[in-house]
């Protein structure tokens, strides 16, 4: 069965949008879920450093087994009502209770990682390269959202991702180990010397320690040799779109703008792109 399936085009590609979309429902909860559930645990953890009283607080629903619920009645989600990107059209976007708008960023989630999930597998193929490829799509994701929503991006999530791509390097996957640790390392160094840089001429912080941790993880899969067309990518755009934001009055001028979901696109493009980009700067007569 699966051999039919990789050997004819339209079945693989099929099958791997409606996987991915299946991931980008499962990625709405991470991106929903992952920050109360690290506040709930920082909060014990400081009432444990503080020697307090435990407090009487329900811990938030975790990832697997917690049934999902309408944030405005609390209405069970049941399975008919759970498919991606069918159920919301079905719905036409409203709760089956209360009938309660529901975020359109659900479907779009969705639909946005089946798109990658098979432009991925497109550049890849169906091999353990694209299969580790669609693991770090799914991570970007998830780190892009909750990095737009609370302006945090979860060691949890950040730091297990650089040594995935560390471990798989001792494969040659992706690039060899050699290649990983320095990226890794590079990664982390850069950001950390342009957030200093930026402190001490202006007095202010320009990024969180998270965006340190994300390009090492890049680097640790994509090597050094990616990291100045990931900062240049994620700069451009993060600049354009800062200055459009202001521009509209969107963003206030004081109001931080989170940097991880740029470091994420910008890293999901030089994997698929990015050889392709340096080769064509390389031809085109950029290094001299």
């Amino acid at each position: 069965m699966l051999d039919i399936i990789f050997e004819s085009a339209p079945l693989l590609y099929a099958g791997v949008f409606v996987f991915g979309a299946l991931i980008g429902s499962f990625l709405n909860v991470v991106i929903l879920r992952i920050p109360p559930l690290l506040e709930y645990d920082w909060r014990c953890q400081c009432r444990d450093l503080l020697e307090m009283e435990a407090a009487e607080e329900e811990r938030p629903p975790g990832l697997v087994f917690s049934r999902s619920h309408c944030t405005k009645c609390g209405h069970g989600i049941r399975a008919h009502e759970n498919i991606p990107l069918v159920s919301y059209l079905a719905l036409r976007g409203r709760c089956s209770a209360c009938k309660a708008r529901i975020s359109p960023r659900y479907p779009i989630i969705e639909l946005l990682t089946a798109l990658l999930f098979v432009i991925t597998i497109w550049h890849f193929g169906p091999t353990f390269q694209g299969l580790t490829a669609l693991f770090l799509t799914a991570v970007l994701i998830a780190l892009a959202g909750i990095d737009i929503d609370h302006q945090l991006l979860p060691d949890n999530m950040t730091i297990p991702l650089m040594w995935a791509g560390i471990l798989i390097s001792f494969w040659s996957i992706h690039i060899g180990l050699a290649t990983s640790v320095i990226g890794a390392i590079a990664g982390y160094l850069v950001l950390w010397s342009i957030y200093h840089l930026f402190r001490l001429l202006t007095g202010k912080e320009g990024m969180g320690y998270g965006d340190f941790k994300l390009l090492a993880a890049l680097g640790a899969w994509m090597g050094w040799q990616m990291l100045p067309l990931i900062v240049l990518l994620s700069s451009v755009v993060g600049a354009v779109v800062g200055l459009t934001l202001m521009g509209t009055g969107r963003l206030k001028k004081d109001k931080p703008m989170p940097f991880g979901p740029f470091i994420a696109a910008a890293g999901w493009i030089a994997l698929i792109w990015g050889q392709q980009i340096i080769d064509s700067y390389i031809r085109s007569g950029g290094f001299g």
